[in-house]
């Protein structure tokens, strides 16, 4: 696999083809991409949406209205849709949860050492959330390093996407209920394979030169 290749390849797609479904072991790929993606201190402030059926792609769909309407399409055509979410918070609640599951998975090999993640990963928290000022902004940036896994891992198994955040996120939130939950929506990403219209297929992939965005020292 050449992923520059991969990189050069992969673009937003602009339309998709109703009829064809992204096999679902290649779906349980794409699962495990989002759910081992990195993030600060372990923190995982993120849920992940996934819908495939017309009902649950319809209501994500209702939230690029009125404003976002050219979006639908995408969305409604797409073989499956991932609302990608940030946690409101790091509550306790989550905190316990992080630290029990790095337990389970043998992170630890004494006790020192689980109190030391606990309190390294207390210290960014609260520097985030005291210190900066900036504790939703930080989260935001976990899920969005999740999202270019997603992206490049999408292309890897020949499967076509578009990342947006046009739409209505307190729409969206509301519909699907994501205020109780601790939750908001952050990116719509629309999978599947491309169909007629998609316009963005035959046009060259547009960058800034090298020497533009990169200083050796």
């Amino acid at each position: 696999m050449n992923i520059a290749q991969l990189a050069r390849a992969r673009y937003a797609t602009k339309a998709f083809d109703p009829d064809k479904k992204i096999p679902e072991a290649l779906m349980d790929e794409l699962r495990t991409l989002l759910r081992l993606s990195p993030s600060s201190v372990n923190s995982q402030p993120w849920h992940f949406i996934i819908a495939s059926g017309a009902e649950g792609k319809a209501r994500i769909g209702a939230a690029t209205r009125p404003s976002y309407a050219y979006n639908e399409p995408k969305i409604l055509n797409a073989s499956h849709v991932a609302v990608l979410c940030v946690r409101t918070g790091l509550d306790e609640a989550h905190l316990a949860a992080l630290i029990g599951q790095e337990e389970r998975d043998g992170r630890f090999t004494a006790p020192e050492a689980k109190a030391g993640q606990d309190r390294g990963r207390r210290f960014y928290l609260g520097l985030h959330r005291n210190e900066r000022g900036d504790e939703r902004p930080w989260m935001e940036k976990q899920v969005y390093l999740a999202l270019g896994m997603l992206l490049l891992g999408a292309a890897a198994l020949g499967i076509d996407a578009c990342p947006m955040e046009g739409f209505d996120a307190g729409a969206l939130d509301a519909e699907l209920g994501l205020a109780d939950r601790g939750l908001a929506s952050l990116v719509i990403v629309c999978l599947g394979y491309r169909g007629e219209g998609d316009y963005n297929a035959h046009l060259p992939k547009s960058r800034l030169p090298a020497g533009a965005v990169f200083t050796e020292l």
